[in-house]
């Protein structure tokens, strides 16, 4: 049971938000601005990638958690720029990387690793990360990651000494308050050739959200 007494949950909960969303905001810059594609591109270039090579279109939208009419339009993009495939099969579609793909997120991976590490990881000491490592598993053994294991989203809760995969670095640092239109903004960015994303300023992001 928590002790924190009135206004201090709140305070908590900004504070938690801003440092999330300033690390989040420039681990991503810094990867996507070194591939030249879009986070939710990168997202799922990483989810593909860390299942093996294809999924089902609906399993890959749970393992996101993306309403899958948007899903499809940002596949559609991504196959037009040959870094997916889309085969009809029973009762559904298949997603699968094509070799640009692969290609995309092998040279992508030591990238986002060294952002983690830097906006992140070299901010802590040992044992900061291992306490931070220790409340994230705490929250996500709750009825979330529950349902995430459910929908097929790839194990957060990963296994003791085992690093943790692509695809879940890549769910823990999306920003799940981003809105559609800002999802299919970033993949339009990146088919053009644009920066997808821009480090925001402390300020801005403290408290804000996109929906309100």
């Amino acid at each position: 049971m928590s002790t924190v007494g009135p206004g201090e949950a709140t305070e908590l909960w900004l504070r938690w938000k801003r440092a999330h969303e300033m690390v989040r905001a420039a681990v991503i810059a810094e990867t996507t601005a070194a591939s030249g594609v879009s986070e939710p591109e990168l997202s799922v270039l990483a989810c593909l990638h860390e299942s093996g090579g294809s999924l089902r279109q609906n399993a890959l939208a749970a393992a996101l958690g993306w309403d899958r009419t948007r899903l499809s339009h940002l596949l559609t993009r991504m196959a037009d720029r040959g870094y997916v495939a889309r085969d009809k099969v029973p009762n559904g579609m298949e997603v699968g990387l094509r070799p640009a793909g692969r290609h995309m997120i092998d040279a992508t991976l030591p990238t986002l690793e060294t952002a983690t590490r830097r906006h992140l990881l070299d901010r802590l000491g040992p044992d900061d990360a291992k306490t931070l490592k220790a409340l994230i598993d705490r929250l996500l053994s709750g009825e979330g990651a529950a349902a995430e294991a459910k929908a097929g989203a790839p194990d957060a809760g990963a296994e003791k000494g085992r690093h943790p995969s692509p695809a879940t670095v890549m769910r823990v640092l999306r920003d799940h308050d981003t809105s559609i239109a800002e999802l299919e903004a970033g993949a339009d960015d990146a088919s053009n050739d644009r920066s997808p994303l821009a480090v925001p300023e402390p300020q801005a992001v403290l408290g804000h959200d996109p929906k309100s």
